[in-house]
């Protein structure tokens, strides 16, 4: 079954698999994610308690029948979850994922989408770096230590020719900012799952607190 489902990054540790080999693992906090929205080709899931929401993000949870301020707000198309349906009772519009059917309101958790051993893929936004110049940004080598050279070290070196074309080539790799970019990183490992967290097997991008979204791939 195909799921999909938002949290919170909680903290980074380690454990030993059933081999006894020590891997590194991630927990994934997801205790108050719910659905608010579904279309024919799309769900829109809310998670996160929040003091400051806003007025229409305000309307969009009452019209929902959740009284909890939630603050994240995240749509995801149906193509992106296999074998989900959408159907209509009683004038409500139902999802149907496998055995599991999730209604507008309701409350998703984590065991009730995943399990352990499954592989899923995880989205979040990397850890912002600021201004970096482009020995750390994309790992040049910089220039040469001797022969006079000293204050030349970290610097680009050439970033064009002359004439023609006289202009410098977009995508040119250069200083600039850095981190702050939304990564996916894929088939990581399900080691653990409960009602309100998982532990996935690897690193996940961003900081502690940040936005995660999770989808299954296996």
């Amino acid at each position: 079954m195909s799921g999909y489902i938002l949290g919170e990054k909680a903290h980074q540790s380690q454990q030993f698999n059933q081999d006894g080999v020590r891997v590194p693992t991630t927990t994934i906090k997801s205790s108050s994610c719910y659905c608010i929205g579904i279309s024919e080709t799309s769900i829109k899931l809310a998670f996160g308690r929040g003091k400051n929401v806003n007025k229409p993000q305000i309307g969009e949870l009452k019209k929902a029948g959740i009284e909890t301020p939630l603050r994240f707000f995240k749509q995801i198309k149906l193509k992106k979850l296999k074998g989900s349906t959408v159907t209509e009772e009683g004038g409500k519009k139902i999802l149907t994922l496998g055995e599991l059917k999730i209604s507008v309101g309701d409350q998703i958790k984590p065991n009730m989408i995943f399990k352990e051993g499954e592989l899923v893929s995880v989205t979040g936004v990397s850890k912002g770096k600021g201004f970096q110049g482009v020995v750390k940004r994309w790992g040049f080598a910089g220039g040469p230590k001797t022969h006079g050279q000293s204050d030349r070290w970290r610097a680009p070196g050439s970033i064009g020719q002359t004439t023609t074309p006289g202009r410098v080539y977009k995508g040119k790799k250069m200083a600039g900012r850095m981190g702050s970019d939304t990564v996916t990183v894929k088939g990581l490992m399900v080691m653990g799952v409960s009602d309100d967290q998982m532990v996935v097997k690897g690193l996940i991008p961003g900081a502690r607190t940040a936005l995660i979204s999770i989808v299954s791939t296996s």
